[in-house]
């Protein structure tokens, strides 16, 4: 049993004004059924920096299903670990349990089946204490009672905040060999924040960093995802190149381009315009942020009936690779100042349009050009109803679709055999 570090309201910094009036209500619901509610990780390390939190996750007591009856607005996720996802239109809160640390063997135990020591299981519910020791840095691992409104600390993550360093829960020798994918959050963690890594945090990467080919690569796009809407694309990158992990996920990144570091700083720039990643951020913009400097999609790749495209470990959903074809191959012509008016109606109707105009936006130069757009788009008439099915027969390309063939009479429901045969 570990005494914590309890800070009272009046010794620290953070604010209910500061803390999403959303992600409050939830606090209080569950404090209110007599269930420990915290604000938990990377929320409250955000708030004593002065810096306003991506996300507002919640840690309880309460158990998933308990959530659920509290709140009508509420989906269970996750098949590893049950997750609460309390919804307030577009917004998420993120509830999750309390849960505890069940080491799985380490590599070549008789335990280890796969011979790995990756955790396979992590899925016990536990104590606020255990709770915190589960996770991977001091820092992200403070809590903040909504009860008495002070700050919790097991593990010296405040002592960290105030030194500015990235330190390991745990020995990292074992935690990365753990997870590998911690090793990816130390460095992003610090080209973020502004902070330093701690030695034995860097010597542990430099023993084990062959083990990120290991991760699960669904994860490793998810965090590649989360890098390039966090604003801070361009050192989170650079700090991953530097400690030889960003070569082993992609190796096509291994000699970054000056172009893509262009592309990287460009899309920062955008992001920290706004609060929050804006929606219009989207997984196909993201992507080609990595992708087009490296010229692995071409305009002509949409049409071309084979858009695999192999950005190492990760799995690109080929979705996302037919819509950054489509875009751009759109974005010579937003910029055409020849560009027939007849076309230039029909281009805001296209599914690519959105994507294809952000992208103008980030990448082209032409601010004068975007202004323009958004007027013509402002100007058209709405679709109708009775326009819906105009809309919607073009496929993603703006082509027409043929027109199906409808069913011959007498041959539809009710119809009977001996009907049919006369």
């Amino acid at each position: 049993m570990v005494e914590p570090v309890i800070v009272p309201r009046a010794e620290h910094t953070i604010s209910r004004r500061d803390i999403d009036p959303d992600a409050l209500k939830v606090l209080y619901r569950l404090q209110q059924s007599q269930h420990h509610a915290y604000l938990v990780g990377g929320g409250v390390r955000d708030l004593l920096l002065g810096r306003r939190p991506k996300d507002f996750d919640i840690g309880t007591s309460a158990h998933p299903y308990e959530v659920k009856k509290l709140f009508r607005n509420c989906w269970i996720i996750g098949r590893r670990f049950r997750l609460a996802h309390v919804k307030f239109g577009l917004k998420t809160i993120e509830v999750a349990t309390f849960r505890r640390h069940v080491p799985d063997p380490l590599p070549g135990d008789p335990g280890d089946p796969a011979g790995d020591g990756i955790i396979r299981r992590d899925n016990t519910f536990g104590t606020p204490e255990e709770d915190a020791f589960r996770r991977d840095f001091t820092v992200n691992a403070l809590f903040y009672d909504i009860a008495t409104y002070s700050i919790i600390d097991y593990v010296g993550g405040l002592g960290d905040l105030e030194k500015r360093v990235i330190r390991s829960i745990g020995d990292p020798m074992v935690r990365f060999v753990e997870d590998p994918v911690r090793m990816l959050r130390a460095a992003v963690f610090a080209a973020r924040l502004g902070f330093t890594i701690d030695d034995a945090v860097l010597d542990a990467i430099r023993e084990f960093r062959p083990l990120i080919a290991k991760a699960s690569p669904a994860r490793l796009l998810e965090e590649y995802y989360k890098i390039l809407r966090s604003g801070y694309a361009e050192a989170s990158f650079r700090m991953l190149h530097e400690l030889g992990l960003l070569q082993l996920m992609t190796p096509e990144l291994k000699e970054p381009s000056d172009g893509v570091w262009e592309a990287l700083a460009r899309l920062d720039a955008y992001r920290r315009r706004f609060d929050a990643p804006p929606p219009e951020l989207t997984n196909t913009l993201l992507v080609g942020t990595l992708l087009a400097p490296l010229g692995l999609v071409t305009r002509r790749q949409g049409s071309s009936g084979d858009t695999r495209v192999q950005l190492g470990l990760l799995p690109i959903a080929r979705r996302d690779l037919d819509r950054l074809a489509q875009v751009l191959t759109m974005v010579p012509r937003l910029t055409d100042p020849e560009l027939p008016s007849r076309i230039a109606k029909s281009l805001p109707n296209r599914p690519a349009f959105g994507d294809a105009l952000v992208w103008l936006q980030v990448f082209g130069d032409a601010p004068d050009v975007v202004d323009q757009w958004l007027a013509l788009r402002a100007s058209l008439p709405k679709p109708t109803m009775a326009d819906g099915a105009g809309a919607a027969a073009t496929d993603e390309t703006g082509r027409k679709k043929r027109r199906r063939r409808g069913r011959r009479r007498g041959r539809g429901r009710g119809a009977s055999p001996a009907k049919v045969a006369e």
